[in-house]
């Protein structure tokens, strides 16, 4: 479990690195964080994709404080592209 947390906050350290690209580098022009999608590479039995997703909306939270809460789906996949444990797929509103 916290294996599958690190690997969605590593995700959401990587989003927010293309985000700050795309803003030029100014991460101020973020107006809020609207959503994250979060797939979790998981077993049939695997029930806690909420708690894995938590790795990325927290660490959203500690980035752009109230602008980084949003809305979050966290679904679980039998594979991933090259074995990967999560992705993370996310929306953003920019000024």
């Amino acid at each position: 479990m916290e294996d599958g947390r690190e690997a969605a906050r590593l995700c959401a350290i990587n989003v927010v690195a293309q985000v700050k690209a795309a803003c030029g580098g100014d991460l101020d022009r973020v107006k809020r964080c609207v959503k994250l999608t979060v797939f979790v590479n998981a077993a049939p039995d695997f029930t806690q994709h909420p708690e894995v997703a938590n790795g990325a909306s927290d660490f959203m939270v500690e980035v752009f404080g109230e602008a980084g809460k949003h809305a979050r789906a966290a679904l679980g996949a039998a594979s991933l592209p090259r074995g990967v444990a999560c992705e993370v797929e996310a929306l953003f509103e920019i000024a």
